[in-house]
């Protein structure tokens, strides 16, 4: 990746999340019609007529076929759970496990006395694994909540420091809703709201040597707007959210020669876009991309001085791929590469959605 040169005293960048985390989701291929008779031979006999209720068997739907707005609903479900809600009293439980990988060499300097006291080059890698446990809990048929609980295990490598940590992240309260009933023939639109708690390691609290951070430090609420629409043969999505986060103050971490004791996260706006498509009943595709854009983080220091980082623009591209294993059960894979220098160079995630 391209070098980067740190502003003086180069201190940990917390963002807000992205909220809804930006969708994938599921279309499924039209049902083909079936042949509801046969044709007999000559020499069989002529049945005798039917009545009107062998007649609604003989068209009835068989058991096992599935109809497109009911498939519909249910890879949306099984792939990106912010654009459907699931019904009244049900809960659905998730499972995701994510690996990222991230890889930087940056320019480190201090300015201290008015001259430069540090100036090296670091090769930084950082490999985190993320299984997170999710929740959904019906409250209404048009309204759902979710608990969201993160378990982290990461590891960091750099020429100055390198360490572990197994611990929870930042745990999430959220709620999805859907104002209007769900037609074919328009778009669906589903609002979204999230409240992060900054249960995880504070990276402003991490001593050096230490172990890394899990999670961001600060308390964020975000607020989002997801919509979808079905375009034969694919679906086209897409998600714009923002997020706001408090301050993390009462800190005293030492970066360089001075102490950190505040810091003002910046806020963000996220959106993300795509299509998906199914191949089969049992075999969906997707691609999307997506954005966050947050803008700098305001620091203070023990000896009076203030500075504030840059925006940061991270951009991911996803490839994925779902198989259904039975008619609850979905299993999907994608894989994302980012596309700019504040992005995470790989990422790979599988999710199994539950639902009882």
């Amino acid at each position: 990746m391209t070098p980067r040169i740190t502003r003086p005293l180069p201190v940990t960048i917390v963002t807000g999340t992205v909220a809804s985390a930006l969708v994938l989701t599921m279309l499924c291929a039209p049902v083909r019609a079936q042949d509801a008779s046969a044709a007999s031979s000559g020499s069989t006999p002529a049945a005798a007529p039917a009545d009107a209720g062998a007649a609604r068997d003989a068209l009835a739907k068989k058991e096992g076929e599935g109809d497109q707005s009911a498939l519909l609903k249910q890879t949306l479900t099984a792939v990106d759970k912010q654009y459907s809600l699931i019904r009244r009293n049900q809960f659905q439980l998730t499972y995701d496990v994510n690996y990222t990988y991230i890889g930087q060499e940056k320019i480190v300097t201090d300015l201290a006395g008015g001259g430069v006291s540090l100036f090296n080059i670091e090769n930084t890698s950082s490999h985190t694994i993320t299984n997170t446990f999710s929740g959904d809990y019906g409250l209404l048929n048009n309204l759902t909540g979710n608990v969201t609980l993160p378990v982290l295990s990461r590891y960091s490598e750099s020429t100055v420091d390198s360490g572990v940590s197994n611990t929870i992240g930042d745990i999430s309260l959220g709620a999805r809703w859907q104002p209007f009933e769900a037609r074919r023939d328009s778009a669906n639109v589903t609002f979204t709201s999230n409240l992060r708690l900054p249960s995880g390691r504070s990276p402003f609290k991490v001593i050096a040597g230490s172990g890394q951070a899990t999670g961001s430090g600060v308390t964020a609420v975000s607020a989002g707007v997801n919509a979808n629409r079905i375009v034969d043969p694919v679906a086209l999505f897409g998600s714009i959210s923002g997020t706001i986060s408090a301050p993390a103050t009462n800190l005293y971490q030492a970066n360089g020669t001075r102490t950190l004791t505040r810091v003002q996260p910046g806020g963000s706006v996220a959106f993300g876009m795509g299509f998906a498509y199914a191949l089969s009943y049992d075999i969906s595709t997707t691609v999307s991309f997506q954005e966050a854009i947050s803008a700098g983080s305001k620091l203070r220091f023990l000896d009076g001085l203030q500075a504030k980082t840059t925006t940061q623009t991270s951009g991911i591209l996803n490839m994925g791929l779902g198989y259904r294993i039975s008619p609850k059960t979905t299993v999907n894979v994608s894989v994302g590469i980012g596309l700019t220098s504040d992005s995470p160079n790989l990422s790979l995630d599988v999710n199994l959605p539950l639902a009882f």
